[in-house]
């Protein structure tokens, strides 16, 4: 029995693939995008899985644009984006709680890429 079998077929097709039988077939395509994903440590999944982060930081960014309607060059549009990457922890906080997070994902990754990441950081 191979993983794919452990854990797609243990029940959850005929449980789901009547009831929504979308879902079923989103799962058998990107089965090959999620396989790799099981093999990840767990402190890599920890910080991959969620993209909830990047989607609120992308929505400040829209917000912040659109407030300003246009830009007469890029440098105007760069600052504006920075500010409002500045206003999302104005006391510097949050970044100890992001290194915090990031810092065992960071070795996993330093450690599984054979030290690529720390190449250049010597």
């Amino acid at each position: 029995m191979t993983l794919r079998d452990r854990t797609t077929r243990s029940g959850s097709e005929p449980t789901w693939g009547k009831r929504y039988p979308s879902i079923a077939g989103t799962w058998e395509r990107a089965w090959s995008e999620f396989v790799p994903f099981l093999g990840l440590p767990d402190a890599i999944r920890q910080v991959v899985y969620t993209t909830n982060a990047i989607e609120s930081l992308n929505a400040r960014y829209r917000r912040a644009a659109q407030a300003c309607g246009h830009f007469p060059n890029e440098q105007a549009a760069l600052k504006r984006l920075y500010l409002a990457t500045l206003a999302l922890d104005p006391t510097g906080r949050g970044r100890q709680r992001w290194n915090n997070r990031w810092k065992s994902a960071l070795n996993e990754f330093d450690v599984l890429f054979d030290g690529r990441l720390t190449a250049g950081r010597v």
